[in-house]
This record gives C-alpha cells, sequence and structure tokens, in this order.
C-alpha cells in the first residue's frame, strides 16, 4: 500500500502537509465527516489550514477518484475514503453516516442494467443510503 504523498502523487496531485493531514484522517476513520468537521479536527495540528484549503483539498482528492463524496441531506457533503460501492445508514436524528457492510454488488448490478435498459442515461455511479435511527439516538 502507497504511504499518502506516493499516493498524491500517483494521482498527479502536489503534495502538502495540508493535503497529506486531510487524507490522513480520512483514510483512518469510518466517520463520513464534513469538511467543516476535518477543518475542527485538524486545526488545532494545522493553524495555518483555512477551511476554503480544506474545500479545494476535498474537491481535489474526489476529482481524483481518491475519496468519494456523499451528498446525505441535500446541503452538505460528507466524504469517504472507501470509493468502492457500498451502502450507507444516515441517523435522522443525529445525522451520522455510517457503512453497511453487505454484500450486494450483484443485486445494483441488475438495478443499474434495468434502469440502463429503460432510460438513455449512461450510469457511472450509484450510491444507496437507508435512513433510520442510531443505536445512540434510540437511548
Amino acid at each position: 500500500m502507497l504511504g499518502t504523498p506516493d499516493l498524491l502523487r500517483s494521482k498527479g496531485l502536489k503534495v502538502t502537509p495540508q493535503r497529506i493531514a486531510i487524507m490522513d484522517m480520512l483514510m483512518n476513520t469510518y466517520e463520513h465527516p464534513t469538511a467543516e468537521t476535518i477543518f475542527r479536527t485538524l486545526a488545532p495540528t494545522n493553524p495555518t489550514m483555512s477551511l476554503a484549503t480544506v474545500y479545494k483539498t476535498l474537491d481535489a482528492f474526489n476529482q481524483a477518484n481518491l475519496i468519494q463524496a456523499l451528498t446525505i441531506d441535500g446541503e452538505s457533503l460528507h466524504y469517504d475514503y472507501n470509493t468502492e460501492f457500498h451502502p450507507h445508514i444516515i441517523c435522522e436524528k443525529c445525522h451520522s453516516v455510517k457503512d453497511i457492510n453487505v454484500d450486494i454488488n450483484s443485486e445494483i448490478s441488475e438495478i443499474v442494467e434495468k434502469v440502463n435498459s429503460k432510460i438513455n442515461h449512461n450510469i457511472n455511479k450509484t450510491q444507496l443510503f437507508f435512513y433510520g435511527t442510531c443505536d445512540e439516538c434510540l437511548k
């Protein structure tokens, strides 16, 4: 597995301390943070990093397919280092986003094929979200 600087270089991205910090945070969490959460988390150890830098970096990572941006509530983007297709569960109370570890790739492929046969589109991305209340909010 490539280290963060090599990973960034392999995608043609400039290596900076801020980019390394953001990528390392995403690589080492199962949370799906927003740009604001990333900024607040990294600010104490990266005092020169601005929120604009975080947004620009996340956009560059997303364009390079290093991460995926999840539009959860129509307003904010959450970021996920795992770019493979996998469903997510979103808590309607606390808005936490978690991965669902079930293998439904073959079923999704069938659905995409059915949709493609009915419309004139080339589907190149799928996201699946379930909504409910997490265990913490149920307590």
